[in-house]
C-alpha cells in the first residue's frame, strides 16, 4: 500500500511540474503572438493592394506581352513552397500543412513532377521521411525572420520560374485569423494570375507613367516578394497562436488528471487507514482474548 502511495504522489509531482511548463510557454507564445500579430495586421492591406493592382493592370493589357512571371504555360514541373514551424508543442499545426501539401500534390499534381521547397524545419522532416523532392535552403529563415533572408527565397524561386524549371508554383501556408483560428491554404505564386472581368463592369482607364509595360516589369519582383512575405508573417503568427492554444490546453487537462490522481491519492491514504486500524483492532483483541 505504501509503494502505491509513493508512485500516485510521484505523479502528482510530475503532473504539477508539467503544468508549470506548460503554464510558462503558454505566456511566452502570448507575448510572441502579439508582436507577430501586429507585423502581420500592418503588412496584410499593403500585400493585398499591391496584388489587386497588379492583377488589374495585367489584366487592362492588350496584346502579348514578353512578361516571363505571367506566362502560362502546360504544366509539366510543380515547385512547392512549403512554410511550417521550426519547433513543435504547436498542436496539428504543422501536421495539417504537411496534409494540405500531401493533397495538393495528389489531387492538383497527381502526373507532375512535383519539387518541395521548405522553409521551417518541421515540414522539412517529415516531407523528406516521405519520399518527396525538397530543398532545404531557405528552411532556417525563422532563425533570422527579415524580408532580406524571404526575398532570397521568392527571387531563388522568379528565377527558377523565369529559367523554365518550373511551370507553376504555389505557396503552401497558414493564414492567421486569431490565436485559436488558422486557415491553412494553397496560394498560387508564379505566374503572377490576372483578375477575372465581372460582368457589367465599368472598365477604368487610368493614364500610366512610365508606360505600363515598365510599370509592370518593375513591380512585379518587388509585389511577390512581399506577397512570400507576408505568407511567413501570416505563418509566424500563426504557430504562436496554434502553440499559444495547444499549451492552454494542456495545462486544463493537466488540472483534470491531477484531481484525479488527488482522489486517488486520499482513497488509497483512506484504505491504508483503515487497514492499519483494522490491524490494530485485531491485535488487541487477540490480545485481549
Amino acid at each position: 500500500m505504501a509503494g502505491q502511495l509513493n508512485e500516485v504522489r510521484n505523479r502528482i509531482k510530475s503532473t504539477q511540474s508539467t503544468q508549470q511548463l506548460t503554464k510558462a510557454m503558454k505566456m511566452v507564445s502570448a507575448a510572441k503572438l502579439r508582436r507577430a500579430q501586429d507585423a502581420i495586421t500592418q503588412m496584410r492591406p499593403y500585400t493585398r493592394k499591391l496584388q489587386e493592382m497588379l492583377g488589374n493592370i495585367l489584366s487592362s493589357l492588350e496584346g502579348d506581352m514578353n512578361l516571363a512571371l505571367a506566362e502560362t504555360r502546360p504544366v509539366n514541373n510543380v515547385l512547392l513552397i512549403v512554410i511550417t514551424s521550426d519547433r513543435g508543442l504547436c498542436g496539428g499545426y504543422n501536421a495539417n500543412l504537411v496534409k494540405l501539401a500531401k493533397t495538393t500534390i495528389t489531387e492538383k499534381y497527381p502526373k507532375q513532377k512535383v519539387t518541395i521547397w521548405n522553409i521551417g524545419k518541421k515540414g522539412y522532416e517529415s516531407l523528406s521521411k516521405a519520399g518527396f523532392t525538397t530543398n532545404a535552403n531557405f528552411k532556417d529563415i525563422f532563425l533570422n525572420l527579415n524580408f532580406a533572408n524571404v526575398q532570397l527565397a521568392a527571387q531563388a524561386a522568379m528565377d527558377a520560374f523565369s529559367n523554365k524549371e518550373f511551370d507553376a508554383i504555389e505557396i503552401i501556408y497558414s493564414e492567421f485569423k486569431n490565436a485559436g483560428t488558422q486557415v491553412f491554404t494553397a496560394e498560387p505564386f508564379l505566374p503572377v494570375p490576372k483578375i477575372a472581368k465581372k460582368e457589367n463592369q465599368k472598365k477604368t482607364d487610368f493614364i500610366f507613367e512610365p508606360k505600363k509595360e515598365v510599370l509592370v516589369a518593375e513591380l512585379m519582383p518587388k509585389i511577390l516578394n512581399t506577397q512570400l512575405f507576408k505568407a511567413v508573417l501570416d505563418a509566424n503568427a500563426s504557430e504562436h497562436g496554434a502553440r499559444m492554444t495547444a499549451m492552454d490546453k494542456a495545462s486544463e487537462n493537466a488540472n483534470e488528471l491531477l484531481k484525479s490522481l488527488k482522489l486517488s491519492y486520499n482513497r488509497a491514504r483512506q484504505a491504508a487507514i483503515t487497514t492499519e486500524l483494522t490491524e490494530i483492532v485485531s491485535g488487541a483483541a487477540a490480545l485481549n482474548g
